[in-house]
């Protein structure tokens, strides 16, 4: 028998290939290591499932046994890799085993990022960036009446709204002047801003917190123009840094992601990496649509047919009810400028090239019914 194809991480990225994978090879052997459980959620689904009631066990879709099942797979849960050997290639555990593979790939995922914080409840800031988080979050929130939240980027604003269906009222505090600001124009920002405040969000830009204080059952947050809030927990949301130290003790190129080529493969042969810890061409794009672009490719060329993956155009829908945003970023360093149009219910931005093509969009409101139309404008995101 053939060694095992070794997948390290069983998130949507590893899982989805594996999918793929099977659809072409029903025969070559399979392995999936998990840090976790290796039960089957969507983790997307985390930022908005408070609304939909959601508990920890209604987001898990399937069982760890029900996916070996089905992708005819070892699966190999609560296991913890701590090296690559490639001259050998073999996948190094902490237990001492040491498995062959006949081709590695990592889908390793990335970290919620912390801020160092003053104070005597640091350890006390947490992050939803798993199931196991969520459930712990979720079991806090009934005794709550303010969660602060650091980061008004996508995760922020999403929670930020969730929260709102308990009653609950979120605190956001970020740098930049407005909500999204990597994605959205100023006056794109300003409106959604003004919508979810007035659904019940309270923001303060251009601040950082220094300090959090667990003082006589109350937790303070203390801020850089010297203000304090007090606030019910606080939660992490100002980013992700995708996991490369395996890849980086492994001798594999990295920089901001695991280095791949458009064939997703490594600086080494046989080993390849996607989802959010890989970085595509130059690009790290931490969403869906790229990773079933990346899925579908790999599976090919894990099969035996070489397969460069390729993004299309690819919007992103925000999750904020309160305000529907649907963003599809210019390329970083296109040269252009935004057109902003305020129309009814909403706004409707386009970043237009110096020849009136257009690059990239965002838009609020009633404009999202524009989404359609716009995005078979687009250029591919790679082609």
């Amino acid at each position: 028998m053939s060694h095992p194809i070794i997948i390290i991480g069983s998130g949507l990225a590893g899982y989805n290939l594996a999918r793929e994978f099977r659809k072409l090879d029903q025969i070559t052997p399979l392995t999936i290591i998990a840090e976790d459980s290796a039960d089957f959620y969507s983790k997307p689904m985390l930022s908005n499932a408070l609304a939909g009631k959601k508990t920890a066990a209604s987001l898990m879709m399937k069982s760890a046994r029900k996916m070996a099942e089905e992708l005819n797979a070892a699966i190999l849960p609560f296991a913890e890799v701590v090296g690559i050997d490639i001259a050998n290639q073999q996948v190094l555990l902490i237990d001492g085993a040491a498995l062959v593979y006949q081709d590695l790939i990592l889908a390793l995922g990335a970290d919620q990022i912390y801020l160092p914080l003053g104070g005597n409840a640091g350890d006390d800031v947490i992050s939803v960036n798993n199931l196991q988080e969520y459930a712990e979050f979720a079991a806090k929130l009934p005794e709550l009446k303010t969660v602060g939240i650091l980061g008004a980027g996508l995760i922020g604003c999403e929670f930020a709204n969730d929260l709102l269906a308990l009653g609950i009222k979120p605190i956001v505090l970020d740098l930049a002047g407005w909500p999204l600001s990597r994605l959205l124009p100023e006056t794109a920002g300003h409106y959604l801003a003004a919508q979810l405040t007035a659904a019940g969000v309270e923001f303060h830009f251009g601040v950082a917190a220094q300090n959090y204080d667990h003082m006589e059952g109350r937790y303070l947050l203390g801020l850089n123009d010297g203000s304090i809030i007090e606030v019910g927990m606080l939660l992490s949301a100002i980013g992700l840094r995708p996991r490369i130290h395996l890849a980086e003790s492994a001798g594999l190129k990295v920089n901001r992601g695991i280095v791949v080529d458009q064939t997703l493969q490594t600086s080494q042969p046989h080993i390849y990496a996607l989802g959010d810890c890989a970085e595509v061409m130059g690009l790290n794009l931490p969403f869906v649509m790229p990773i079933m672009h990346c899925a579908r490719a790999l599976a090919a060329t894990l099969a035996g047919t070489p397969t460069p993956v390729k993004y299309p155009a690819m919007p992103v829908q925000i999750k904020t009810p309160a305000c529907p945003t649907v963003v599809a970023p210019p390329a970083p360093g296109a040269q252009g400028q935004w057109q902003v149009s305020p129309v009814e219910g909403g706004i409707d931005a386009r970043f237009v090239g110096a020849r009136g093509e257009l690059l990239g969009f965002a838009l609020l409101g009633a404009a999202t019914k524009e989404k359609q139309a716009l995005t078979g404008q687009l250029p591919a995101v790679l082609a």
